[in-house]
């Protein structure tokens, strides 16, 4: 049971991370690789996009 709430948190990560990709203002290139990164490494993909991901216009300093 444990592992089922686990996928599914991470399930619903991944679904965040990529409308927020979808929705950012990068290129439509560097948008397919991320979905791709999450969608075949699901944790990895998702802890590099928290680190290094698209920002959406906005910059952070």
């Amino acid at each position: 049971m444990e592992f089922g709430i686990l996928g599914l948190i991470i399930l619903i990560a991944d679904i965040y991370a990529i409308y927020n990709v979808a929705v950012s203002g990068t290129s439509a290139g560097a948008k397919i690789l991320w979905v791709l990164l999450i969608l075949i490494l699901p944790v990895i993909g998702f802890i590099l996009w928290l680190v290094a991901g698209p920002r959406g216009g906005s910059a952070r300093i």
